[in-house]
């Protein structure tokens, strides 16, 4: 099968989400001008660079009580920092109601009953027991192609790695199991690795 997405594909449900798969997710926090705290899940979402140590995610839908985007984009655009929470496999149930659309001002923190810690070196709030968190100051948000299609990249500025998940001094995925995004509904998790070395190493 091959087709342009500019004159559709005909199947029942689109294809592209599942094509491109696993994604990592995103769970971002952040904290809007007015001192209140959001959290979202955002599975376009990757790292992109070494040195500096640099994230990016994307959103791609708006509400109709922001002017720009979404709760994260409005929030990151106004203040300039965000959070970056790693999704582990036991917390995919209270990631998925932070999924929901909350009005403006609400915060998922409570929403979900995740408990909440003040980050280090960012006015923000993190998720207190995942597996990582990267606070993130904004370098740039870049306006995509589409009608509501925002690139938010930062800068890695503290990272947080909970003790358990460190092994012989190496960050281990195995111990908590990353929570991935498929297409359509689809999730995975996850729970075996394996290492390859590069034909120049």
């Amino acid at each position: 099968m091959f087709y342009e997405p500019k004159d559709g594909h005909g199947l029942p449900h689109n294809p592209f989400n599942a094509i491109v798969t696993p994604r990592p997710i995103g769970w971002i926090s952040s904290r809007g001008a007015g001192g209140g705290d959001n959290l979202a899940p955002y599975s376009f979402f990757n790292a992109v660079a070494y040195h500096p140590p640099q994230v990016m995610f994307a959103s791609t839908a708006a509400k109709p009580d922001r002017d720009f985007g979404k709760d994260s984009t409005a929030n990151i655009r106004d203040t300039g920092y965000f959070c970056v929470n790693i999704v582990e496999f036991s917390a995919k149930d209270v990631m998925n109601v932070t999924s929901g659309g909350l009005p403006a001002g609400d915060d998922e923190f409570v929403k979900a009953g995740i408990e909440k810690a003040e980050c280090n070196l960012i006015p923000c709030s993190r998720v207190a027991n995942a597996p990582a968190s990267l606070e993130c100051r904004m370098t740039e948000i870049v306006t995509l192609k589409g009608e509501t299609n925002y690139l938010v990249l930062g800068e890695v500025i503290g990272v947080h790695m909970r003790e358990d998940c460190l092994v012989d001094g190496m960050f281990d995925v195995t111990r908590f199991q990353p929570l991935t995004r498929l297409g359509y509904r689809d999730y995975s998790v996850i729970k075996d690795v394996f290492s390859l070395a590069r034909p120049d190493d």
